[in-house]
Protein backbone atom coordinates (compact mmCIF):
# COMPACT_ATOMS: atom_id res chain seq x y z
CA UNK A 1 0.00 0.00 0.00
CA UNK A 2 1.34 3.42 -0.95
CA UNK A 3 2.38 5.59 2.00
CA UNK A 4 0.24 8.59 2.95
CA UNK A 5 3.44 10.60 3.25
CA UNK A 6 4.24 9.78 -0.37
CA UNK A 7 0.78 10.94 -1.43
CA UNK A 8 1.27 14.19 0.49
CA UNK A 9 4.65 14.66 -1.19
CA UNK A 10 3.17 14.29 -4.68
CA UNK A 11 0.30 16.67 -3.97
CA UNK A 12 2.73 19.20 -2.50
CA UNK A 13 4.36 19.54 -5.91
CA UNK A 14 1.32 21.55 -6.91
CA UNK A 15 1.04 19.96 -10.33
CA UNK A 16 -2.40 19.48 -11.91
CA UNK A 17 -1.31 16.01 -13.04
CA UNK A 18 -0.73 14.82 -9.44
CA UNK A 19 -4.10 13.09 -9.06
CA UNK A 20 -3.71 11.43 -12.45
CA UNK A 21 -0.40 10.01 -11.30
CA UNK A 22 -1.74 8.75 -7.97
CA UNK A 23 -4.66 7.06 -9.68
CA UNK A 24 -2.37 5.42 -12.25
CA UNK A 25 -0.01 4.08 -9.58
CA UNK A 26 -2.80 2.17 -7.86
CA UNK A 27 -5.18 1.30 -10.67
CA UNK A 28 -3.27 0.62 -13.90
CA UNK A 29 -0.71 -1.84 -15.25
CA UNK A 30 2.71 -0.98 -16.73
CA UNK A 31 3.05 -0.78 -20.49
CA UNK A 32 5.32 -3.07 -22.51
CA UNK A 33 7.82 -1.61 -24.96
CA UNK A 34 10.98 -2.56 -26.83
CA UNK A 35 13.74 -0.61 -28.54
CA UNK A 36 15.20 -1.89 -31.80
CA UNK A 37 18.90 -2.12 -32.61
CA UNK A 38 19.58 0.43 -35.34
CA UNK A 39 22.27 -1.80 -36.88
CA UNK A 40 20.56 -5.21 -36.76
CA UNK A 41 17.60 -5.39 -39.09
CA UNK A 42 15.30 -8.39 -38.74
CA UNK A 43 11.63 -9.32 -38.79
CA UNK A 44 10.14 -9.13 -35.30
CA UNK A 45 8.60 -12.11 -33.49
CA UNK A 46 5.84 -10.11 -31.79
CA UNK A 47 2.97 -7.78 -32.59
CA UNK A 48 3.23 -4.05 -31.94
CA UNK A 49 0.42 -1.53 -31.63
CA UNK A 50 2.18 1.87 -31.86
CA UNK A 51 5.51 3.66 -31.75
CA UNK A 52 7.07 5.47 -28.80
CA UNK A 53 6.51 9.12 -29.78
CA UNK A 54 9.94 10.46 -28.68
CA UNK A 55 11.70 7.58 -30.46
CA UNK A 56 9.28 6.70 -33.21
CA UNK A 57 11.76 4.99 -35.52
CA UNK A 58 13.18 2.55 -32.97
CA UNK A 59 10.77 2.42 -29.99
CA UNK A 60 7.70 0.17 -30.14
CA UNK A 61 4.79 -0.53 -27.79
CA UNK A 62 3.43 -4.06 -27.52
CA UNK A 63 -0.20 -4.86 -26.68
CA UNK A 64 0.88 -7.52 -24.20
CA UNK A 65 4.07 -8.95 -22.72
CA UNK A 66 5.25 -12.06 -24.62
CA UNK A 67 7.83 -14.55 -23.37
CA UNK A 68 10.88 -12.62 -24.55
CA UNK A 69 13.38 -15.17 -23.21
CA UNK A 70 12.34 -17.72 -25.83
CA UNK A 71 12.91 -15.31 -28.73
CA UNK A 72 16.33 -15.82 -30.36
CA UNK A 73 16.20 -12.22 -31.57
CA UNK A 74 16.57 -10.99 -27.99
CA UNK A 75 19.82 -12.92 -27.60
CA UNK A 76 21.05 -11.73 -30.99
CA UNK A 77 20.70 -8.12 -29.86
CA UNK A 78 17.98 -7.34 -32.38
CA UNK A 79 15.92 -5.59 -29.70
CA UNK A 80 16.10 -4.61 -26.04
CA UNK A 81 13.15 -4.68 -23.65
CA UNK A 82 13.01 -1.18 -22.16
CA UNK A 83 10.45 1.08 -20.59
CA UNK A 84 9.37 3.79 -23.03
CA UNK A 85 10.10 6.65 -20.64
CA UNK A 86 13.74 5.56 -20.38
CA UNK A 87 14.05 5.78 -24.17
CA UNK A 88 13.78 9.56 -23.83
CA UNK A 89 17.55 9.72 -23.31
CA UNK A 90 18.05 8.86 -26.99
CA UNK A 91 15.92 11.86 -27.97
CA UNK A 92 18.00 14.06 -25.66
CA UNK A 93 21.33 12.80 -27.02
CA UNK A 94 20.22 13.35 -30.59
CA UNK A 95 19.48 16.99 -29.80
CA UNK A 96 22.71 17.60 -27.91
CA UNK A 97 24.88 16.07 -30.65
CA UNK A 98 23.04 17.18 -33.79
CA UNK A 99 25.65 17.72 -36.55
CA UNK A 100 28.42 16.90 -34.04
CA UNK A 101 31.63 15.00 -34.60
CA UNK A 102 32.02 11.72 -32.66
CA UNK A 103 32.16 12.18 -28.89
CA UNK A 104 33.47 10.35 -25.84
CA UNK A 105 30.44 9.41 -23.72
CA UNK A 106 30.22 8.04 -20.19
CA UNK A 107 27.22 6.22 -18.74
CA UNK A 108 28.27 6.30 -15.09
CA UNK A 109 25.48 4.19 -13.53
CA UNK A 110 24.80 1.94 -16.46
CA UNK A 111 23.41 -1.50 -15.50
CA UNK A 112 21.54 -3.31 -16.88
CA UNK A 113 22.40 -1.48 -20.11
CA UNK A 114 19.18 -0.03 -21.51
CA UNK A 115 20.30 3.58 -21.52
CA UNK A 116 23.81 2.59 -22.65
CA UNK A 117 22.59 0.75 -25.73
CA UNK A 118 20.13 3.58 -26.45
CA UNK A 119 23.05 6.02 -26.34
CA UNK A 120 25.11 3.86 -28.71
CA UNK A 121 22.43 4.22 -31.39
CA UNK A 122 21.74 7.90 -30.74
CA UNK A 123 25.32 9.23 -30.62
CA UNK A 124 27.22 10.37 -33.72
CA UNK A 125 28.70 7.44 -35.63
CA UNK A 126 32.14 6.51 -34.34
CA UNK A 127 31.65 7.78 -30.77
CA UNK A 128 33.29 6.01 -27.83
CA UNK A 129 30.92 4.75 -25.13
CA UNK A 130 32.14 3.94 -21.60
CA UNK A 131 29.63 2.18 -19.33
CA UNK A 132 30.28 1.83 -15.60
CA UNK A 133 28.42 -0.03 -12.86
CA UNK A 134 29.17 -0.09 -9.14
CA UNK A 135 27.63 -3.49 -8.36
CA UNK A 136 29.76 -6.36 -9.72
CA UNK A 137 26.81 -8.69 -10.34
CA UNK A 138 24.90 -6.03 -12.25
CA UNK A 139 28.11 -5.14 -14.11
CA UNK A 140 28.17 -8.69 -15.52
CA UNK A 141 24.66 -8.19 -16.92
CA UNK A 142 25.72 -4.83 -18.35
CA UNK A 143 28.69 -6.44 -20.08
CA UNK A 144 26.46 -9.13 -21.61
CA UNK A 145 23.97 -6.61 -22.97
CA UNK A 146 26.68 -4.36 -24.39
CA UNK A 147 28.30 -7.32 -26.18
CA UNK A 148 24.97 -8.43 -27.65
CA UNK A 149 24.33 -4.91 -28.96
CA UNK A 150 27.46 -5.38 -31.09
CA UNK A 151 29.18 -1.98 -31.09
CA UNK A 152 32.97 -1.92 -31.28
CA UNK A 153 33.93 1.35 -29.53
CA UNK A 154 32.78 0.36 -26.04
CA UNK A 155 34.37 -0.03 -22.62
CA UNK A 156 32.64 -1.59 -19.59
CA UNK A 157 34.05 -0.87 -16.13
CA UNK A 158 33.15 -1.79 -12.56
CA UNK A 159 33.43 0.26 -9.40
CA UNK A 160 32.76 3.47 -7.52
CA UNK A 161 32.35 6.71 -9.47
CA UNK A 162 35.18 8.21 -7.39
CA UNK A 163 37.63 6.64 -9.83
CA UNK A 164 36.41 8.99 -12.56
CA UNK A 165 37.62 12.04 -10.64
CA UNK A 166 41.12 11.06 -11.82
CA UNK A 167 40.11 11.29 -15.49
CA UNK A 168 40.23 15.06 -15.85
CA UNK A 169 38.10 16.45 -18.70
CA UNK A 170 38.04 13.11 -20.52
CA UNK A 171 34.35 12.98 -21.52
CA UNK A 172 32.23 15.15 -23.79
CA UNK A 173 28.95 13.87 -22.31
CA UNK A 174 28.34 12.17 -18.97
CA UNK A 175 25.01 10.51 -18.18
CA UNK A 176 24.17 9.49 -14.62
CA UNK A 177 20.94 7.58 -14.08
CA UNK A 178 21.58 7.73 -10.37
CA UNK A 179 20.39 5.30 -7.67
CA UNK A 180 17.16 6.70 -6.24
CA UNK A 181 14.18 5.96 -4.02
CA UNK A 182 12.44 4.18 -6.91
CA UNK A 183 9.06 5.93 -6.80
CA UNK A 184 8.76 5.59 -10.58
CA UNK A 185 8.87 1.79 -10.26
CA UNK A 186 5.90 1.50 -7.87
CA UNK A 187 3.72 -0.19 -10.51
CA UNK A 188 6.41 -2.76 -11.32
CA UNK A 189 8.10 -3.37 -8.00
CA UNK A 190 6.16 -3.95 -4.76
CA UNK A 191 9.44 -3.83 -2.86
CA UNK A 192 9.95 -0.22 -3.96
CA UNK A 193 6.58 0.62 -2.39
CA UNK A 194 7.40 -1.24 0.82
CA UNK A 195 10.83 0.33 1.37
CA UNK A 196 9.87 3.93 0.56
CA UNK A 197 10.18 6.54 3.29
CA UNK A 198 11.10 10.24 3.57
CA UNK A 199 14.37 9.12 5.16
CA UNK A 200 15.20 7.02 2.09
CA UNK A 201 14.52 10.00 -0.15
CA UNK A 202 16.92 12.16 1.87
CA UNK A 203 19.57 9.43 1.92
CA UNK A 204 19.36 8.98 -1.85
CA UNK A 205 19.64 12.71 -2.48
CA UNK A 206 22.89 12.91 -0.53
CA UNK A 207 24.31 9.94 -2.44
CA UNK A 208 23.28 11.54 -5.73
CA UNK A 209 25.16 14.73 -4.90
CA UNK A 210 28.29 12.71 -4.11
CA UNK A 211 28.04 10.93 -7.47
CA UNK A 212 27.77 14.26 -9.27
CA UNK A 213 30.80 15.60 -7.39
CA UNK A 214 32.78 12.47 -8.30
CA UNK A 215 32.01 12.88 -11.99
CA UNK A 216 32.11 16.60 -12.60
CA UNK A 217 35.86 17.00 -13.11
CA UNK A 218 35.81 14.24 -15.77
CA UNK A 219 33.53 16.38 -17.97
CA UNK A 220 35.13 18.63 -20.59
CA UNK A 221 34.39 22.37 -20.67
CA UNK A 222 31.30 22.83 -22.82
CA UNK A 223 30.30 19.23 -22.17
CA UNK A 224 26.86 18.02 -21.12
CA UNK A 225 25.83 16.26 -17.92
CA UNK A 226 22.59 14.26 -18.27
CA UNK A 227 21.05 13.63 -14.85
CA UNK A 228 18.12 11.26 -14.43
CA UNK A 229 16.19 9.33 -11.80
CA UNK A 230 13.19 7.01 -11.76
CA UNK A 231 11.50 8.98 -9.01
CA UNK A 232 9.02 11.86 -8.67
CA UNK A 233 10.02 14.01 -5.67
CA UNK A 234 11.72 17.38 -5.85
CA UNK A 235 14.46 16.44 -3.35
CA UNK A 236 16.12 13.94 -5.69
CA UNK A 237 15.36 15.88 -8.85
CA UNK A 238 15.19 19.68 -9.08
CA UNK A 239 17.00 20.14 -5.77
CA UNK A 240 19.98 18.11 -7.00
CA UNK A 241 20.07 20.15 -10.21
CA UNK A 242 20.00 23.30 -8.08
CA UNK A 243 22.94 21.86 -6.12
CA UNK A 244 24.87 21.46 -9.39
CA UNK A 245 24.11 24.99 -10.54
CA UNK A 246 25.02 26.45 -7.13
CA UNK A 247 28.30 24.58 -6.77
CA UNK A 248 29.69 24.22 -10.28
CA UNK A 249 30.18 26.43 -13.30
CA UNK A 250 27.12 25.19 -15.15
CA UNK A 251 23.87 26.19 -16.78
CA UNK A 252 20.59 24.35 -17.31
CA UNK A 253 19.84 23.27 -20.88
CA UNK A 254 16.34 23.09 -22.42
CA UNK A 255 15.29 20.08 -24.49
CA UNK A 256 12.66 20.44 -27.20
CA UNK A 257 9.58 18.30 -26.64
CA UNK A 258 6.16 17.97 -28.24
CA UNK A 259 3.19 19.03 -26.04
CA UNK A 260 1.32 15.97 -27.31
CA UNK A 261 3.85 13.77 -25.48
CA UNK A 262 2.42 14.95 -22.11
CA UNK A 263 5.88 15.28 -20.55
CA UNK A 264 5.77 17.64 -17.57
CA UNK A 265 8.18 20.59 -17.60
CA UNK A 266 9.75 21.46 -14.24
CA UNK A 267 8.96 25.12 -14.82
CA UNK A 268 5.30 24.22 -14.30
CA UNK A 269 5.87 23.61 -10.59
CA UNK A 270 3.56 26.05 -8.87
CA UNK A 271 4.36 28.29 -5.93
CA UNK A 272 2.76 26.44 -3.07
CA UNK A 273 3.69 27.06 0.51
CA UNK A 274 5.61 23.78 0.42
CA UNK A 275 7.98 24.78 -2.40
CA UNK A 276 8.01 28.57 -2.35
CA UNK A 277 11.58 28.72 -1.00
CA UNK A 278 13.04 27.01 -4.06
CA UNK A 279 10.76 28.47 -6.70
CA UNK A 280 13.22 31.03 -8.07
CA UNK A 281 15.81 28.31 -8.69
CA UNK A 282 13.28 25.91 -10.16
CA UNK A 283 12.07 28.53 -12.63
CA UNK A 284 15.58 28.45 -14.12
CA UNK A 285 15.80 24.67 -14.21
CA UNK A 286 14.81 22.72 -17.28
CA UNK A 287 13.67 19.30 -16.15
CA UNK A 288 11.33 16.73 -17.66
CA UNK A 289 9.00 14.49 -15.66
CA UNK A 290 7.22 11.40 -16.90
CA UNK A 291 4.07 10.55 -14.94
CA UNK A 292 2.30 7.20 -15.50
CA UNK A 293 -1.25 8.06 -16.50
CA UNK A 294 0.03 11.03 -18.51
CA UNK A 295 2.54 9.07 -20.58
CA UNK A 296 2.56 5.43 -21.59
CA UNK A 297 5.56 4.52 -19.48
CA UNK A 298 6.94 4.54 -15.93
CA UNK A 299 8.23 7.37 -13.79
CA UNK A 300 11.28 9.32 -14.93
CA UNK A 301 12.94 12.66 -14.32
CA UNK A 302 15.66 13.96 -16.64
CA UNK A 303 17.58 17.22 -16.75
CA UNK A 304 20.63 18.40 -18.68
CA UNK A 305 23.26 20.86 -17.49
CA UNK A 306 26.15 22.21 -19.52
CA UNK A 307 29.61 22.79 -18.12
CA UNK A 308 30.52 26.33 -19.08
CA UNK A 309 32.93 26.59 -21.98
CA UNK A 310 32.93 25.85 -25.70
CA UNK A 311 31.73 22.39 -26.75
CA UNK A 312 34.50 20.74 -28.76
CA UNK A 313 34.09 16.97 -29.18
CA UNK A 314 37.25 15.14 -28.20
CA UNK A 315 37.48 13.30 -31.52
CA UNK A 316 38.30 16.65 -33.19
CA UNK A 317 40.93 17.69 -30.65
CA UNK A 318 44.61 17.72 -31.52
CA UNK A 319 46.26 14.42 -30.74
CA UNK A 320 43.07 12.36 -30.79
CA UNK A 321 44.10 10.65 -34.03
CA UNK A 322 47.74 9.98 -33.15
CA UNK A 323 47.14 6.23 -33.23
CA UNK A 324 45.55 6.30 -36.67
CA UNK A 325 48.62 4.86 -38.40
CA UNK A 326 49.68 2.56 -35.58
CA UNK A 327 50.50 -0.97 -36.62
CA UNK A 328 49.63 -4.27 -34.97
CA UNK A 329 52.58 -6.29 -33.72
CA UNK A 330 53.51 -9.19 -35.97
CA UNK A 331 51.87 -12.16 -34.25
CA UNK A 332 50.37 -15.17 -36.03
CA UNK A 333 47.45 -15.43 -33.61
CA UNK A 334 46.59 -11.74 -33.97
CA UNK A 335 46.96 -11.92 -37.74
CA UNK A 336 44.61 -14.88 -37.94
CA UNK A 337 42.00 -13.27 -35.69
CA UNK A 338 42.13 -9.97 -37.61
CA UNK A 339 41.59 -12.01 -40.76
CA UNK A 340 38.03 -12.57 -39.50
CA UNK A 341 37.42 -8.78 -39.35
CA UNK A 342 35.91 -6.79 -42.21
CA UNK A 343 38.17 -3.75 -41.78
CA UNK A 344 41.24 -4.92 -39.84
CA UNK A 345 43.16 -1.72 -40.62
CA UNK A 346 40.77 0.20 -38.32
CA UNK A 347 41.75 -1.77 -35.21
CA UNK A 348 44.64 -2.35 -32.89
CA UNK A 349 44.63 -5.84 -31.40
CA UNK A 350 46.31 -7.05 -28.23
CA UNK A 351 46.56 -10.29 -26.30
CA UNK A 352 45.31 -9.99 -22.73
CA UNK A 353 46.58 -11.82 -19.66
CA UNK A 354 43.71 -14.31 -20.18
CA UNK A 355 45.08 -15.19 -23.65
CA UNK A 356 42.23 -13.34 -25.32
CA UNK A 357 42.76 -11.37 -28.52
CA UNK A 358 40.85 -8.09 -28.35
CA UNK A 359 40.45 -5.53 -31.14
CA UNK A 360 39.84 -1.87 -30.35
CA UNK A 361 39.32 1.11 -32.71
CA UNK A 362 42.67 2.77 -33.38
CA UNK A 363 41.26 6.28 -33.05
CA UNK A 364 40.65 5.74 -29.33
CA UNK A 365 43.83 3.84 -28.47
CA UNK A 366 45.23 6.64 -26.28
CA UNK A 367 41.94 7.08 -24.45
CA UNK A 368 41.75 3.35 -23.79
CA UNK A 369 45.18 3.39 -22.14
CA UNK A 370 44.06 6.16 -19.79
CA UNK A 371 40.95 4.20 -18.90
CA UNK A 372 42.88 0.98 -18.35
CA UNK A 373 45.26 2.79 -15.99
CA UNK A 374 42.38 4.19 -13.92
CA UNK A 375 39.37 1.86 -14.04
CA UNK A 376 38.58 -1.78 -13.37
CA UNK A 377 37.69 -2.78 -16.93
CA UNK A 378 35.75 -5.97 -17.61
CA UNK A 379 35.25 -5.50 -21.35
CA UNK A 380 36.59 -3.33 -24.15
CA UNK A 381 36.32 -3.32 -27.92
CA UNK A 382 35.58 -6.65 -29.57
CA UNK A 383 37.13 -9.80 -28.06
CA UNK A 384 37.93 -11.76 -31.22
CA UNK A 385 39.26 -15.06 -29.97
CA UNK A 386 40.88 -16.98 -27.12
CA UNK A 387 44.21 -18.72 -27.64
CA UNK A 388 44.25 -22.36 -26.54
CA UNK A 389 47.47 -24.15 -27.33
CA UNK A 390 48.07 -23.84 -31.06
CA UNK A 391 44.43 -23.06 -31.77
CA UNK A 392 42.38 -19.88 -31.45
CA UNK A 393 38.71 -20.16 -30.58
CA UNK A 394 36.41 -17.40 -31.91
CA UNK A 395 34.68 -15.42 -29.17
CA UNK A 396 30.91 -14.98 -29.05
CA UNK A 397 31.36 -11.19 -29.07
CA UNK A 398 32.82 -11.45 -32.57
CA UNK A 399 29.58 -13.06 -33.79
CA UNK A 400 27.57 -10.23 -32.22
CA UNK A 401 29.72 -7.39 -33.61
CA UNK A 402 27.84 -5.40 -36.25
CA UNK A 403 30.07 -4.40 -39.15
CA UNK A 404 33.15 -6.00 -37.60
CA UNK A 405 32.80 -9.71 -38.33
CA UNK A 406 33.43 -10.79 -41.90
CA UNK A 407 30.69 -13.43 -42.06
CA UNK A 408 32.44 -15.10 -45.00
CA UNK A 409 35.38 -16.02 -42.75
CA UNK A 410 33.44 -19.03 -41.45
CA UNK A 411 31.07 -21.55 -43.02
CA UNK A 412 27.52 -20.43 -42.23
CA UNK A 413 24.70 -22.70 -41.07
CA UNK A 414 21.18 -21.30 -40.72
CA UNK A 415 19.19 -22.69 -37.78
CA UNK A 416 15.43 -22.79 -37.33
CA UNK A 417 13.80 -21.52 -34.15
CA UNK A 418 13.86 -24.89 -32.37
CA UNK A 419 17.55 -25.48 -33.09
CA UNK A 420 18.36 -21.87 -32.15
CA UNK A 421 16.78 -22.31 -28.73
CA UNK A 422 18.69 -25.56 -28.26
CA UNK A 423 21.88 -23.66 -29.03
CA UNK A 424 20.96 -20.85 -26.60
CA UNK A 425 20.37 -23.48 -23.90
CA UNK A 426 23.88 -24.73 -24.71
CA UNK A 427 22.53 -28.11 -25.75
CA UNK A 428 23.88 -30.32 -28.50
CA UNK A 429 22.84 -29.30 -32.00
CA UNK A 430 22.81 -31.32 -35.21
CA UNK A 431 24.45 -29.77 -38.26
CA UNK A 432 23.84 -30.81 -41.87
CA UNK A 433 26.04 -33.71 -43.01
CA UNK A 434 27.77 -31.56 -45.61
CA UNK A 435 28.94 -29.03 -43.00
CA UNK A 436 32.76 -28.81 -43.07
CA UNK A 437 34.75 -29.49 -39.94
CA UNK A 438 36.02 -26.61 -37.85
CA UNK A 439 34.45 -23.43 -36.52
CA UNK A 440 30.99 -22.68 -37.87
CA UNK A 441 29.02 -19.44 -37.69
CA UNK A 442 25.42 -20.24 -36.80
CA UNK A 443 22.73 -17.83 -37.95
CA UNK A 444 19.04 -17.33 -37.34
CA UNK A 445 16.89 -15.30 -39.75
CA UNK A 446 20.09 -14.36 -41.53
CA UNK A 447 21.80 -12.77 -38.51
CA UNK A 448 24.67 -14.31 -36.50
CA UNK A 449 23.61 -16.32 -33.45
CA UNK A 450 27.01 -17.64 -32.33
CA UNK A 451 29.75 -20.17 -33.00
CA UNK A 452 30.02 -23.94 -32.85
CA UNK A 453 32.88 -26.32 -33.67
CA UNK A 454 32.01 -29.18 -35.95
CA UNK A 455 34.20 -32.20 -35.14
CA UNK A 456 32.44 -34.63 -37.46
CA UNK A 457 30.20 -36.85 -35.36
CA UNK A 458 28.97 -33.92 -33.26
CA UNK A 459 29.26 -30.16 -32.84
CA UNK A 460 30.63 -28.43 -29.74
CA UNK A 461 28.33 -25.63 -28.61
CA UNK A 462 30.40 -22.47 -27.97
CA UNK A 463 27.62 -20.28 -26.56
CA UNK A 464 28.79 -18.64 -23.28
CA UNK A 465 27.84 -20.99 -20.47
CA UNK A 466 26.85 -18.21 -18.05
CA UNK A 467 24.44 -16.77 -20.63
CA UNK A 468 22.52 -19.95 -21.42
CA UNK A 469 18.77 -19.75 -21.10
CA UNK A 470 17.05 -22.10 -18.64
CA UNK A 471 13.44 -21.47 -19.64
CA UNK A 472 11.64 -24.26 -21.51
Amino acid sequence: MISEKFIEQIRALGLPQAETLLKALTGTEPSVSVRLNARKKASLPFKTDSTVPWLSDLGLYLPERPLFTLMPELHQGVFYVQDASSMFIAHVIRQLTANSAPVVYLDACAAPGGKTTAAIDALPKGSLVVANEYDFRRAAILRENVIKWGYDATVVSRGDTRKFSKLKEEFDIIAADVPCSGEGMFRKDPEAVAQWSPALVAECAERQKVIVQNLWSALRPGGYFIYSTCTFNRTENEDVIKFILDNFDAESVPIATNPEWNIIDSTLLSETAENEVNMDACSKIYGYRFFPGCVRGEGLFLSVVKKCGEFSPSAKRKGAQNAKNAQNKVNPFISKALGWVSNPEDYLAEITSENMIVAFPKRYAQTLKKLQNTLDISHFGIPLATIKGKDIIPEHSLAMACGVLDVNSFPNVELDETSSLQYLRREAIVLPEETPRGYILLTYNGLPLGFAKNIGNRANNLYPDSWRILKR
